[in-house]
């Protein structure tokens, strides 16, 4: 049974064709993302714009017509923050419904948060100890405190690179004082995370997919060799390099982030915001250890369906 997930997130929209084994695991059959910037133009106001309506409507339809070409037997839909808090979320729905026939499901940020959750859980290899999961969205950010056994606390957070992106337009490059701005706004929002790790400590971070393939592809492209990510579903950052990489990123210009090997240009600007919440995360909370899950709310999804929880 060949079974798909199309995950409609706010910068991009994720497709993963899987073929179910009779055991319960599967193979990944095919898989590809187009990006089509949902947030542009209109999320911080509470609606999709027209040209990202239509530019998402368009990517959907593509990707529908992919799984057709694989003889999909069911598709599984999941919609994000973009249109859960556009005041035309609904309307999107009902037009791919119509042009389709494929139902979304918009899940609420704590739903995203589980699914990211058994996403991450299926590639990484988790301990008793508790680990903080961040997942960076367009429009909203998840961080889950968890280990391999069980949730201790989720939530979703308005903190997505594209949101943020728009709430304060960063200077080419980004200056000190904007650097300033976005760490205090962090520090305002995560309150309720500092509050969580007081009572769940964790050392351990673990990036789920994103922005956190993006700093693994430019760590192995600049300090290893690509080849090292290959057919891998985790890998482990050195914070040092971490550390360069982030400056680095601080300090070039969108044009220079251009051609930075491993950083894929539907990326370019928002790895600035993302890499100052990875670094406030890592320095506030002493993290030690830093792990890349390559697997996130699509994986979550076919976790489910396989054991039977959709």
């Amino acid at each position: 049974m060949k079974i798909a997930v199309i995950d409609l997130g706010t910068n991009t929209f994720n497709l993963l064709i899987v073929e179910v084994n009779s055991d319960k695991s599967y193979s990944t059959v095919f898989q590809t993302k187009i990006s089509v910037k949902l947030a542009e133009g209109g999320m911080n106001k509470g609606f999709i714009a027209d040209i990202a309506f239509d530019r998402g409507i368009e990517a959907f339809k593509t990707h529908f017509a992919t799984t057709q070409k694989f003889h999909v037997d069911k598709i599984y839909a999941f919609a994000t923050s973009a249109i859960r808090g556009a005041s035309n979320g609904v309307a999107f729905v009902q037009k791919v419904k119509g042009e389709t026939g494929v139902d979304i499901q918009v899940i609420s940020g704590d739903r995203e948060a589980e699914l990211i959750y058994y996403g991450v859980r299926s590639a990484v290899e988790m301990t008793d100890e508790a680990s903080l999961i961040i997942d960076i969205g367009g429009g909203s950010t998840e961080f889950i405190i968890a280990n391999k056994d069980q949730v201790f606390w989720k939530q979703s957070f308005l903190l997505g690179a594209a949101r943020l992106l728009e709430l304060f337009p960063p200077s080419d490059p980004i200056t000190d004082v904007e650097i300033a701005v976005f760490r205090n706004h962090l520090g305002t929002e995560l309150k309720p995370l500092f509050e969580a790790v007081k009572k769940f400590p964790v050392k351990e971070l673990l990036g789920s997919s994103g922005s956190f393939d993006s700093l693994a592809e430019m760590m192995a492209h600049r300090y290893y060799t690509p080849e090292i990510l290959d057919d891998k579903t985790e890998f482990t950052f050195d914070l040092g390099l971490c550390e360069e990489i982030y400056n680095g990123i601080l300090k070039s210009t969108n044009a220079e982030r251009l051609e930075m090997k491993g950083l894929v240009a539907m990326r370019v600007d928002m790895i600035v915001v993302s890499s100052i919440i990875v670094n406030f995360v890592i320095r506030e909370f002493e993290i030690e250890k830093m792990r890349l899950s390559t697997y996130s709310l699509k994986e979550g999804v076919i976790y489910e369906v396989l054991n039977k929880k959709l």
